[in-house]
């Protein structure tokens, strides 16, 4: 079991938990967005630093990794000098992105009128 790996006692299988726990994070998101971007050319590192600038490197890893492990993102390395690695969406990846489009579209949508109940209830509680 990984870090972000959700388990329940009650429901340790839960498909819900699990994946979104690893998808639901800061970075996922904005990873696999930023490659379907660009789908089916392959983008780099420092091409994916420079979509997500607000990204750490260790947290770019990390997150490549952590996708790469859910069969989401393939890394492909090059024996060259200077080394040169690649990452592509998995058909699984593509799967997922029209699901994902989806809430982005939604959060663009209801994006205003949550930023207004927010501060209306913060209004409310003061």
């Amino acid at each position: 079991m990984t870090k972000n790996q959700v388990t329940d006692p009650i429901f340790p299988q839960c498909p819900v938990r699990n994946v979104i726990s690893r998808l639901g994070d800061k970075w996922s998101a904005l990873v696999l967005l930023s490659l379907d971007e660009k789908h089916p050319i392959p983008l780099r590192y420092k091409d994916l630093q420079q979509a997500i600038p607000d990204i750490s490197q260790k947290m770019l890893s990390l997150t490549l990794q952590a996708l790469e492990a859910d069969g989401m993102v393939t890394r492909q390395a090059y024996a060259e000098v200077p080394p040169r690695v690649e990452y592509t969406l998995t058909p699984r990846a593509l799967s997922f992105m029209p699901h994902l489009h989806a809430l982005v579209g939604w959060a663009i949508d209801n994006l205003s009128g949550i930023v207004k109940d927010r501060e209306a209830f913060k209004n409310r509680k003061a």
